[in-house]
This record gives structure tokens, C-alpha cells and sequence, in this order.
């Protein structure tokens, strides 16, 4: 029987096994990439949203960072919490909904990676508007000329998989560019099948509502794991990052 939790439950479930996934052993690189691309100080104040087991929030700590995450799943929390312990760092972890998410503070950037809950939306959910909520969110928490970066889902690559089959399936709509399908993942504690429903976006769709929330978008490059760089995106890869600001 395919697995149709919501995506809190799945990642509550997995968050045990989170580390061992080959994507995260990029984090020092990656948070190296953030730092230059973004100008950052030591002393700057960073929101992770979707934060998950905290390893950007926490490598952001350890380089002198004040780090905030924010994550649906209290079982990534824990995993968290443990982590920030294990390495001797503060990081302040927040359980809340990365769409309606809100405190007084404003930070000098805000990351949203790894499908850190842009795209994933449950069934019942407005794609579109699931996902204006959280670069709403990201806007509202950052101070005038903060940074945003914010890696997605490729919807090149799914495009160019699809066939008018799937379509006939419902495993894609082509008219809203969501998927809803049955996948196997490879996950630490063995294969699983997992019910997906993702909201698949290209790249000026992403710009647009950027741009429709009020962000400037400064670069739009390839935003893979393990392949992060000031470069053009190719059209099969996994995720696509785009940089954007808040008008100072």
C-alpha cells in the first residue's frame, strides 16, 4: 500500500535516517557558496526556513552566524536540537508552518534549500498559493536589502520527462503543472513507496512571484546539491536557485 502521509508525518518519520542522504554532505560547501554570494559577516542573523535536521542553521552557527530554523516536523526538531548539542553551537528552532510563520525579528538573510517546504504541498492545498505564503514569509522576516535564496524543484527536467501517458494516468497536469504520482524512494532505512504531489515550477514562473511579492531577483543559476555555482541552469538537473533581494 503506497505511503499517503502528509509531508510532516514522512519527514517525522525519516528524520532519524536524514544525514545519511548523499545531499547532505555538501552543507560546509554550500554554506561557503551562501556566504560569498551574499556578502555575510560574522554577527549577521540568517532564518532557515524548512530548516529540517538543522545542518545549514548549524554550520551557519559554528562560523559565527546567529542562526534561526524553522520546520513543520518536530521530528526533524529533535534531530536538531540533538545536532546543535553534538556540535556546541546555539541555534534557535522554531515548530511552525513555514507558510504562516511570523515573528518580530529581521534578518539579514533568508535561505529556503533543499525543498525546505517550497513546492510540497498536501492534498487540498492550493499549490500556488502554498507557495506565495512561504516567499511571503521569507520577504516579511527580512531587513531592507537582506538576502534571499531559495533553491526549487527544476520544472525543466519534469517536462521533458512526461509523456502525454503519464498525463493520461494523472501522474502530471500539464495545466497545472502539479504531479501526483506513486514513487519508490531509496531512502537510509530502506525502499519506500511514497504517494507524491509536488507543484512543479519553471524558472520565470519562480521569478514571477518573486517579483509579485516584492523581491528584486538578482541571479538565477543551477541550484543541485553537491553542484551548487554561478552558472546557467541545465535544463535535466534537480533544482534551480534563485537569488533575490528586498529592496533596500
Amino acid at each position: 500500500m503506497p505511503d499517503q502521509r502528509t509531508w510532516k508525518e514522512l519527514f517525522d518519520g525519516h528524520a532519524p535516517r536524514y544525514s545519511e542522504n548523499v545531499f547532505t554532505k555538501w552543507t560546509s560547501t554550500e554554506v561557503t557558496f551562501l556566504e560569498e554570494i551574499c556578502s555575510l559577516s560574522p554577527g549577521n542573523s540568517v532564518l532557515d526556513i524548512g530548516c529540517g535536521v538543522g545542518r545549514h542553521s548549524i554550520e551557519l552557527a559554528k562560523r559565527g552566524y546567529k542562526a534561526t530554523g524553522v520546520d513543520i516536523s518536530p521530528g526533524m526538531l529533535d534531530e536538531a536540537r540533538s545536532n546543535s548539542l553534538e556540535a556546541s553551537v546555539e541555534v534557535e528552532l522554531i515548530e511552525s508552518d513555514a507558510c504562516t510563520f511570523r515573528n518580530s525579528r529581521l534578518y539579514d538573510l533568508v535561505v529556503c534549500l533543499c525543498e525546505g517546504g517550497f513546492g510540497l504541498v498536501n492534498p487540498g492545498e492550493d499549490p500556488i498559493g502554498h507557495d506565495l505564503a512561504i516567499l511571503r514569509t521569507a520577504f516579511e522576516h527580512l531587513k531592507p536589502g537582506g538576502w534571499f535564496v531559495l533553491t526549487a524543484l527544476n520544472g525543466y527536467m519534469t517536462i521533458r520527462q512526461m509523456t502525454d501517458e503519464a498525463v493520461a494516468a494523472g501522474a502530471f497536469d500539464p495545466a497545472s503543472m502539479v504531479s501526483h504520482y506513486q514513487d519508490t524512494w531509496k531512502l537510509p532505512e530502506g525502499e519506500q513507496q511514497i504517494v507524491i504531489r509536488e507543484r512543479l515550477f519553471i524558472p520565470p514562473e519562480i521569478v514571477a512571484l518573486l517579483r509579485h511579492v516584492g523581491f528584486e531577483v538578482v541571479n538565477i543559476w543551477g541550484g543541485t546539491a553537491g553542484e551548487w555555482g554561478k552558472r546557467p541552469i541545465k535544463l535535466d538537473e534537480i533544482e534551480a536557485m534563485f537569488v533575490a533581494r528586498k529592496p533596500a
